[in-house]
Formats: C-alpha cells, sequence, structure tokens
C-alpha cells in the first residue's frame, strides 16, 4: 500500500498560486459584495489567505489595483458584447450593431454597479477600455459617419456610450418620489416636478432607482441620440 498517496495535501500545495489575474478577480469579488470603498490591500490579502507583502509582486499599489479591475470589468464586457472589433467595410445595419453593443455593456454595469462612481476618478482610458471606445467608433464609421459628426456622437452618447446614464445606482432624493408627503412637500415650491413625479413614479425593486424603469428610459435615451445620428446622417 503506498501510505504517501494518503497523506492530504498541504494547505500550499491545495492554494492556486497568486498571479495579478487572481489578485483583480479577488477585488472585483470585494468590490460586489461590500463596495469598491472597500478594496484594499490588507482586505484582499485576507480574501486571498496570503500576507499583504505578497501582492506586491502583482499589484505595486491601490491605485494599479484599480486601474486593474476597470480593465478587468471591460474585457468582460468584450466577452458580453461577443467581440471589440467593428465591422471593417460598410454596415447599414450599424445603428442596431451599436445599441446592441452598448446594452450587452449596461448588462455588465448593472452586476458591477461600483463601476460608473470608479471611472470618474481614473486619469485615462485602460487598454480594454481604449478598445471599447474604439470599437464604437469603429462602428459609427462603418454606417459612413463622418468623424466630425462621431466626435459630436461621441459628446451625446457620454456615459450612455459604456452602458449606463448618470442615474445608475443613483441614492439620493429619487428614492422618496413616490412617497406622497414628500410629494406634498414638494408641490410647494416645485409643482411641475412634483405634478410629474405623481403621475410616473412607482414601486419598482427591480430599478437601480426604486421607483421608474430605468432599463426603458436608458433605452429610451439611447434610441433619440442613434435616431437623431442617423437622421443627421442621412441629411449630410
Amino acid at each position: 500500500m503506498d501510505v504517501q498517496s494518503e497523506v492530504p495535501p498541504t494547505t500550499t500545495e491545495r492554494r492556486a498560486p497568486l498571479t495579478r489575474e487572481r489578485v483583480l478577480r479577488a477585488a472585483v469579488d470585494l468590490a460586489d459584495g461590500a463596495g469598491v470603498a472597500f478594496v484594499t490591500m490588507r482586505r484582499l490579502a485576507e480574501q486571498l489567505g496570503v500576507e499583504p507583502m505578497s501582492l506586491y509582486y502583482h499589484v505595486p499599489n491601490k491605485e494599479a489595483i484599480l486601474d486593474g479591475i476597470v480593465d478587468l470589468v471591460f474585457r468582460e464586457v468584450e466577452h458580453e458584447v461577443g467581440a471589440f472589433e467593428a465591422p471593417a467595410e460598410s454596415d447599414p445595419d450599424w445603428k442596431a450593431a451599436l445599441r446592441d453593443r452598448i446594452v450587452a455593456a449596461r448588462r455588465v454595469m448593472l452586476r458591477h454597479p461600483w463601476v460608473p462612481a470608479l471611472l470618474d476618478t481614473r486619469s485615462g482610458l485602460g487598454l480594454a477600455q481604449a478598445r471599447y471606445v474604439d470599437a464604437v467608433v469603429g462602428t459609427l464609421r462603418s454606417g459612413g459617419l463622418s468623424f466630425d459628426l462621431i466626435h459630436h456622437a461621441m459628446h451625446a452618447l457620454g456615459s450612455r456610450a459604456f452602458g449606463f446614464s448618470q442615474e445608475l445606482g443613483d441614492e439620493g432624493s429619487s428614492a422618496d418620489a413616490g412617497d406622497a408627503d414628500a410629494l406634498g412637500q414638494m408641490a410647494e415650491h416645485v409643482p411641475n416636478l412634483a405634478a410629474m413625479l405623481a403621475v410616473v413614479a412607482h414601486d419598482d425593486p427591480d430599478s437601480t432607482l426604486g421607483w421608474c424603469d430605468d432599463q426603458f428610459e436608458f433605452e429610451f435615451g439611447l434610441d433619440l441620440i442613434l435616431d437623431g445620428l442617423e437622421r443627421l446622417h442621412a441629411n449630410s
């Protein structure tokens, strides 16, 4: 009988080797569970079961981790949309293709609701994010749009090009939008806003806002922009 084969592996033998990819994926998991503010070297080390100093062999500091998890999320977007490549030739269905790309990106952003706020803190584009932007520009170009119109389009789309808009994850006053007492207090000072909210606000627990169908509103705004771009291009 081989006695050696019955000896259980040690913790070191069982543990997967520490890599930059593994550190970043652990950071994404931590941000998903507790928020990006909780992503620290110490907490990451605890989650991975290693000493904090071990992390520095793979990521030099917290800023590198934050840049890395943004890049990781955009690689997830790439997987969600299939690829970042845009058609090399003319594509009459450019508008539908771009819409599908952006709505797919939104699905990823909704899985990681901390990403929009984190993007505001980054000073530049990582490679995966830049490749995503390049694909958006390429898709517009495949429709025959001029670079001048594409430049305007990118400004008009703003964060919507990445799959989110400003209200995504907003926990501000909109939380009370369906509250009758709150609306009554608002009506004295902002009657038009209060009247609108009284009509449109409803309980929507699946919404990131909690009081309206924000997925519909996101796509509504996206379609307005894409329809406008199509009309401008046709008249150019």
